[in-house]
């Protein structure tokens, strides 16, 4: 029985090393890579076309969301699983919109870990239970009492990548670097997300970031 190839990405040394052990222990799980940021994740991606890639969220130079895109670009058939402590509603949207197959928080049991891997290979769609249930509040309270989206909400997948990448201090050069952009698109992105979330400087973006957790201080 052909095993399922999994690389992990993380930038916790003893978090992705439990991964494998844990994962190891089982007879399906073939782990062929680890990686500690990004831009390294999106490069083994396309060296050892894994089945699965289990990404941080917040890992240092591209989030696992953006990484998750580039990935998704290269090598549709791999199946993405987004591990991460946040369970609100807009991050899991970002997560999915980014070709996500799983959303996973990092309180989880072992157990769902493993599930999760084996549920998307199969090509269906795993969200920790916590995150189900309040995903499944959320819509039904909409439902019944439309909100309008929050500024962050009305942010488009690449305007937030480009946002968390100023805030954490690249400038428009090496933001288009590491998403593959033209410089112009960079300043065209910028001044979107500025004006969606009436922010008038670079200190006002960084911040905004801050307290809304897209960057660790």
């Amino acid at each position: 029985m052909a095993k399922i190839r999994v690389l992990l990405a993380d930038d916790h040394t003893l978090l992705r090393q439990g991964m494998r052990r844990l994962l190891e222990a089982e007879d399906d799980f073939e782990i062929v890579g680890e990686a500690g940021e990004g831009l390294e994740t999106i490069h083994k991606a396309e060296q050892l076309r894994p089945d699965v890639v289990v990404l941080d969220y917040a890992m240092p130079g591209l989030t696992g969301p953006q990484a998750a895109v580039r990935i998704k670009q290269m090598e549709p058939k791999t199946k993405l699983i987004i591990l991460t402590m946040h369970d609100d509603e807009e991050y899991v949207e970002e997560a999915l919109g980014a070709g996500a197959s799983g959303y996973m928080l990092k309180d989880s049991a072992s157990h769902e870990l493993i599930a999760a891997i084996r549920s998307v290979y199969r090509g269906d769609t795993y969200l920790s239970p916590g995150v189900s249930k309040k995903i499944v509040t959320g819509y039904l309270q909409r439902t019944k009492r439309p909100e309008p989206k929050t500024p962050y909400e009305q942010l488009t997948v690449r305007e937030r990548e480009i946002l968390r990448l100023l805030a954490e201090g690249h400038s428009a050069k090496e933001v288009s670097r590491l998403l593959n952009i033209q410089p112009k698109t960079v300043d065209a992105h910028r001044s979107n997300l500025m004006k969606k979330l009436g922010l008038h400087s670079r200190t006002d973006l960084i911040k905004y970031a801050i307290r809304r957790k897209i960057i660790k201080v």
